[in-house]
């Protein structure tokens, strides 16, 4: 599916983590990838990941920086020249801002979980802009349907996602004429490390099992495979949507009262 196709995939942490699990599902489908790490702390755990993988430039990149978003992206053209897609699986609030009630959010809470979960996404598809717009490309996000319906322990989180999402429809409407697809994808729960620091979700993560009309939990394969198609020549007519991967656990309103018979 992307055999000689190019790629920047943002956010891999470790080996749970959803960014790891579209780096693996695109590295198999024949692309070419480019991995960041957004710390010292995590440089070792990101490059003994990308040793599994062929050859990938591995840098570091915190979005928090323009500068370090212009080195990165500086590199990635060495290295790569033009790029055929972008995955930002990027999100952080602090703790403290997280816990308790969403009225209670700190102001710099409040910026923090914007700038990195946010803001970045615009950051980064400007820095791509100039090596795609050749040729055209996709750029996917990820999302959580907190940015839809207030979810307990979700917070601030919640409130930046419904601005990652919003951005979305405006990159997807500035960066259509060059061919560029912007879209996010909206995934159930998944037990990453990420997500662990969600009080409560050891809970979240049951109720959505038993709640979801596939009665099971989200996997990262299942997302992964939606982000591969989002990348790829499949999605081609696709942009400005949020693409739920949910097991459909957005579209239900009230449970139903009984299961359906096996027989």
């Amino acid at each position: 599916m992307l055999s000689g196709k190019k790629g920047v995939i943002l956010g891999v942490a470790n080996k749970r983590s959803i960014a790891w699990g579209i780096a693996q599902a695109a590295a198999q489908a024949g692309a070419t990838l480019a991995l960041n790490y957004q710390s010292e702390r995590l440089a070792a755990s990101v490059r003994e990941l990308a040793d599994t993988l062929d050859r990938p430039l591995v840098a570091p990149c915190d979005v928090t920086s323009d500068a370090d978003i212009a080195a990165f992206f500086a590199q990635v053209q060495a290295r790569l020249g033009a790029l055929d897609f972008l995955v930002h699986a990027v999100a952080y609030a602090p703790k403290d801002d997280l816990d308790g009630q969403f009225v209670d959010t700190s102001r710099e809470g409040f910026r923090i979980a914007h700038d990195i979960s946010a803001y970045s996404l615009t950051a980064v598809a400007r820095a791509a802009l100039p090596l795609m717009k050749d040729g055209g490309g996709s750029i996917v996000t990820l999302t959580y349907l907190g940015s839809e319906r207030a979810v307990a322990g979700y917070n601030v989180m919640g409130v930046a996602k419904a601005a990652l999402e919003a951005s979305v429809r405006y990159l997807a409407a500035d960066l259509g004429p060059y061919g560029i697809r912007v879209n996010a994808i909206s995934a159930g729960p998944i037990n990453t490390l990420a997500a662990r620091g969600i009080h409560g979700f050891t809970k979240m993560l049951k109720h959505h099992a038993a709640m979801a009309p596939l009665r099971r939990p989200t996997e990262v394969a299942e997302v992964a495979d939606t982000a591969l198609f989002l990348i790829s020549s499949m999605g081609r007519g696709v942009t400005g949507e949020v693409i739920h991967v949910d097991g459909g656990y957005h579209c239900i309103g009230l449970v139903p009262r009984d299961e359906p018979s096996q027989g």
